[in-house]
């Protein structure tokens, strides 16, 4: 399942939804609210930052392995090239006043998903998430 939204200024909550709303998604809540958690902060960071204005495009969806054990959510967008995994992980053993800003929505991403992968093909980001959802 894959739409594109075109353009993605404020457009988030729609976007999140429909991959939240993926017949792909499992049913179990404590999943989901790992994979919500996940997509928000993806899609967060591609509307905030990817495009001057949020005027541009993004192409998002799911699906599933034919053994439907494992669940990919894929960002696809032609915004500036940015690999958010070559950010170094926040030291959060840090108070959040000593901490720097910015990087903990995708180390939580990290945490939450099994793989997340990055890569830059043909002028888009391509940001490919995958979940186990086997239980």
């Amino acid at each position: 399942m894959h739409k594109r939204f075109n353009p993605i200024k404020d457009k988030s909550s729609e976007i999140i939804e429909f991959l939240m709303s993926s017949p792909d998604m499992p049913e179990d809540e404590a999943l989901r609210f790992k994979l919500r958690l996940s997509i928000e902060e993806a899609v967060e960071n591609v509307v905030r930052y990817a495009y001057e204005g949020g005027i541009g495009w993004l192409e998002a969806g799911t699906s599933l392995d034919e053994d439907n054990l494992v669940l990919t959510v894929e960002l696809r967008d032609a915004g500036v090239p940015f690999n958010p995994l070559d950010r170094e992980d926040p030291d959060i053993t840090l108070s959040a006043e000593d901490r720097e800003i910015g990087g903990l929505g995708i180390f939580l991403c990290k945490q939450m998903m099994d793989s997340i992968n990055y890569r830059y093909e043909d002028g888009n980001n391509i940001l490919t998430m995958t979940k186990n959802i086997n239980k």
